[in-house]
């Protein structure tokens, strides 16, 4: 990673949220649409923003400005939950949870065992995270080191911020995707020391779920985040019926599944735990009591049959929520997509997801789910200038419906039920232009 990265200025439409939520009905006073802004970024971060008419005063002389005037610019996508090596088997056919693990998920990641095979891959999601406007992603590895150093090496290359970790598994899956509860530590311990805070690269614990690790396992990804409090932990919880009932029969002296990961140590500010369709009660109060975040993942509840989130109980229970993608159950690496299915999912509940909100849970909320809400999600002074530039008329379709758009709440809400990559016109990554779309 370069130490100095050069100042650079974008002028454009820009809308963000400007502040964190406790409740949704809050979000619209936060809402803060430029019709004609200017962001100036210098090392990587947000320098000056705010009206063009202001801001051009404060730019250096000869600084070439990129300008996008009939474009809307957005805080970079955030992505709280997504596997790696599952890119390339998405839209797997017809299984539900745990078969569709054993079937499709284990034998691909089995690949992952070779280095210039991982490194193949994780280039390639890398770049097709940028191509879909995420700028951020908490991700889960394989089982194998060398995938979470694949991934690192991408991600380090673009200055990119990903939070990642290895799998810890020792149960239930086939051997070469297994470790022991000892290598998993040592694996991770290392793993640790080798990547988290190193560039903008954050580390994550990452047991797959409660079925595949043994108590001793578990233990020891306690004893993990009680040595390095800093880093994260990243998990599934309460994704599928079959599952939740599984994880009573092996864990019987356990409340329910989410005290299984509470026993252990596992929950807290830095934990997220994806899906979350089918909580108890008092496994919310958990979360909320923990300050533990969850992933929702629309895409990939609705692929799996898995079931529809309660997504208005967050608010309820103030608990935080990022929306994930969840690559490979998950059928689109675009969080605009998410969003289109995030809004069918509240309907189908009775329940609706206003456009300034679903903005929320993808930029600000987003961060705030993976506690970097004092570094990601808006275009506040000081903030990494990580966004993405989004092309409103991709289509012909996209183009009658904009010039219909009443508001640029409007405008917002028909670029999510309407959208997918062809909409990126162009991802910043650290002030930096990482993608531009040909």
């Amino acid at each position: 990673m370069s130490s100095l990265i050069a100042t650079t200025a974008v002028r454009g439409r820009f809308l963000d949220i400007q502040n964190t939520v406790a409740q949704a009905r809050e979000i619209h006073d936060q809402v803060r649409y430029l019709e004609d802004g200017l962001l100036i970024s210098e090392n990587g971060q947000i320098r000056w923003f705010g009206h063009w008419e202001e801001g051009q005063h404060y730019l250096p002389d000869g600084l070439e400005v990129s300008h996008y005037p009939e474009q809307l610019i957005v805080p970079g996508f955030i992505d709280t939950h997504i596997h790696f090596p599952q890119t390339e088997m998405m839209g797997a056919y017809g299984e539900q949870l745990l078969e569709w693990l054993n079937t499709y998920t284990f034998p691909t990641e089995i690949q992952f065992q070779n280095p210039a095979y991982a490194k193949k891959i994780a280039d390639f999601f890398v770049q097709e995270l940028l191509k879909n406007g995420t700028t951020t992603a908490l991700v889960f590895c394989t089982v194998h080191p060398q995938s979470v150093d694949a991934l690192f090496e991408a991600a380090t290359a673009q200055n990119m911020r990903l939070i990642a970790g290895k799998v810890l598994m020792d149960r239930y899956a086939p051997e070469a995707l297994t470790d022991t509860a000892e290598t998993a530590y040592t694996d991770s311990k290392a793993l640790i020391e080798k990547w988290h805070g190193q560039g903008r690269n954050l580390y994550a614990i990452t047991p797959r779920f409660a079925p595949t690790s043994t108590p001793e396992q578990l233990e020891k990804a306690g004893q993990l985040k009680a040595e390095y409090p800093d880093v994260y932990v990243h998990t599934h919880l309460s994704e599928n019926h079959n599952e939740i009932a599984w994880v009573k029969d092996l864990f019987p002296e356990r409340e329910g599944y989410l005290d299984v990961y509470h026993h252990y140590g596992l929950t807290g500010s830095k934990s997220v735990f994806a899906h979350c369709v089918h909580l108890e009660e008092s496994e919310w109060d958990c979360l909320h009591q923990t300050d533990s975040a969850i992933a929702f993942c629309p895409s990939s509840n609705l692929f799996l049959g898995s079931g529809l989130f309660p997504l208005k109980k967050t608010w309820d229970k103030e608990v935080k929520v990022g929306l994930g993608t969840d690559i490979g159950a998950g059928t689109s690496f675009n969080q605009l997509q998410s969003l289109n299915e995030a809004y069918k999912v509240q309907q189908l509940q009775g329940e609706q997801l206003p456009a300034f909100e679903a903005l929320y849970h993808a930029t600000l909320g987003g961060a705030k789910a993976l506690s970097l809400e004092d570094r990601l999600g808006n275009f506040n002074i000081g903030k990494e200038a990580d966004f993405v530039v989004l092309e409103l008329n991709a289509t012909a379709l996209q183009a009658l419906r904009q010039s219909k758009a009443q508001s640029i709440e409007d405008t917002f809400f028909a670029l999510t039920m309407l959208g997918d990559d062809r909409n990126i016109a162009a991802t910043y990554i650290y002030g930096q232009a990482r993608y531009v779309k040909a």
